[in-house]
């Protein structure tokens, strides 16, 4: 544990920013994920970019570590505070830099919700295309950290696709510009390299976000199933039928009745599983797939289907799923959410097993999933006043991650690594890539004081001593003052 105390730190920095009484301690101490508790040294709260950056030069000079935060939606215990250390904490950096409305782009600081920037381009006729369930509180700069998704990554992509370039300052308290205000760029992609690092590399202060026309219609359809099984092989019968929705998401029972409780959203009563499907675009191709996606779902098992009539039943379907997880509190005091993704062909056998997986360790498993493109987020129902339950639900998390493993996909398709999955890292990736991986982490923060304990297991690897120039150097995009 460092000895150093924060009082460099407060004299640095106007009054008010640094705060180490239990209160604010105890305020910080976790994240979505409410496994995992810990109280950080102090809270650090800067309203410019330039504290930021003096923040986290102090930071490396007297090697304290920190964490950088937003809303703290994360659901992985990626910003989980470290004992001997600081959270930066960004809410306050909430500003919209600039909309650029004729090329399409927003700069923005990474306190800004991600939901505050479609609602400030909607004069424009644009909108910013990744959209979490969180995306009325989750912020830009968390989507960055996890390269966030949401419902309608089947069609859209990640997050990652949609940033265009950013102003970075690095753990060691360099200066860094990556990518720039074009969707072309020359040289290594280093923006997509910091997109998804789990705030392992550094802190981006200004980003520059790509925004897409609004869509001129939408066709919502929900559908009903008596199987969990029928509703993932429906969604292979949409794709292989060459349609390509906007978003394609499944709910089965446990989370539907959830999403009853909470919203009183409609869906089909009976329903082991319903699958949402929404077409968007012009009018004239809308019509077309229309057509198109009723004829597929009439060859699959479906029982009932609801047609959208207007934006208020739209929204109202929307709700249901974008509920899920809050609403899912409503049937159990707690919950783990997993983020495993597995292919697309395999996904009506993927929800079987962890039917029979749920059943087996006797807890209740609800599950909610970006369907189109394999995404799992079964919720583990579980009561940790119970002794054993805990260790029980995370037992169970364990053997879906292993299926999404052997299945041939992966740990994590948007929550990130974090601290829950950690020791699963090197189960997906073989020694050389770990190797790779910490190499490529020692380049940004070689005394490993950003977001230190997470996405590797156990004890954080020695620092490694980059010979040469620094690899972002060679490529001319450093610059220091």
């Amino acid at each position: 544990m460092t000895s150093v105390d924060l009082e460099g730190l407060a004299r640095r920095l106007p009054a008010g920013r640094v705060h180490e009484d239990p209160a604010w301690q105890a305020v910080f101490e976790s994240d979505g994920l409410t496994a995992f508790r810990q109280h950080p040294r102090g809270v650090v709260i800067p309203q410019s970019q330039q504290e930021v950056i003096d923040i986290v030069r102090w930071c490396h000079e007297v090697g304290m570590p920190f964490v950088a935060r937003g809303s703290g939606t994360s659901l992985s215990g990626g910003s989980l505070p470290v004992a001997d250390g600081i959270v930066i904490s960004l809410n306050r950096m909430r500003r919209i830099l600039q909309m650029d409305p004729d090329n399409r782009t927003a700069v923005v600081e990474p306190g800004v919700v991600n939901l505050e920037v479609s609602r400030q381009a909607a004069a424009h006729g644009l909108y910013f295309a990744p959209d979490p369930s969180s995306q009325k509180i989750c912020t830009i700069g968390g989507n960055i950290a996890f390269n966030s998704g949401g419902a309608h990554c089947l069609k859209y992509g990640m997050t990652s696709n949609h940033v265009l370039g950013m102003k970075v300052v690095t753990a060691s308290g360099e200066l860094v510009t990556l990518g720039g205000p074009s969707v072309e760029s020359v040289g290594p992609d280093y923006t997509g390299l910091f997109v998804g690092s789990e705030g392992l590399f550094g802190i981006a202060l200004e980003i520059t976000l790509r925004l897409l026309p609004k869509p001129e219609c939408f066709h919502t359809v929900l559908v009903g199933y008596r199987s969990l099984r029928a509703a993932g092989e429906a969604v292979s019968a949409v794709i292989d039928s060459g349609l390509l929705p906007g978003a394609m998401e499944i709910m089965e029972a446990l989370a539907i009745q959830a999403a009853e409780a909470a919203v009183d959203c409609g869906y089909p009563e009976g329903a082991a599983a319903v699958l949402i499907v929404e077409l968007e675009g012009p009018a004239e191709r809308i019509e077309s797939e229309r057509r198109q996606l009723e004829a597929v779902i009439e060859q699959t098992d479906a029982f009932a289907s609801v047609v959208a009539a207007d934006e208020v039943q739209r929204a109202a379907i929307w709700a249901g799923r974008k509920s899920a997880f809050s609403a899912v509190g409503k049937l159990s005091p707690d919950f783990l959410v997993q983020d495993g993704v597995v292919p697309r062909k395999r996904l009506g056998e993927a929800l079987e097993r962890i039917e029979a997986f749920g059943k087996e360790s006797g807890l209740r498993v609800a599950n909610v999933f970006h369907a189109g493109d394999g995404n799992l987020h079964p919720l583990i129902l579980f009561d940790d006043s119970k002794p054993g339950e805990l260790e029980r639900a995370e037992a169970l998390a364990g053997r879906i991650l292993r299926l999404c493993i052997e299945m041939g996909g992966s740990i994590t398709g948007e929550h990130g690594v974090g601290m829950e999955k950690r020791a699963y890292l090197p189960e997906m990736y073989d020694e050389p890539t770990m190797g790779l991986m910490h190499r490529l982490r020692a380049a940004f923060d070689p005394k490993q004081i950003s977001n230190p304990g997470k996405m590797f297991p156990g004890a954080e690897a020695p620092a490694l001593q980059s010979h040469g120039l620094h690899p972002l150097e060679k490529a001319g995009v450093i610059f220091r003052e």
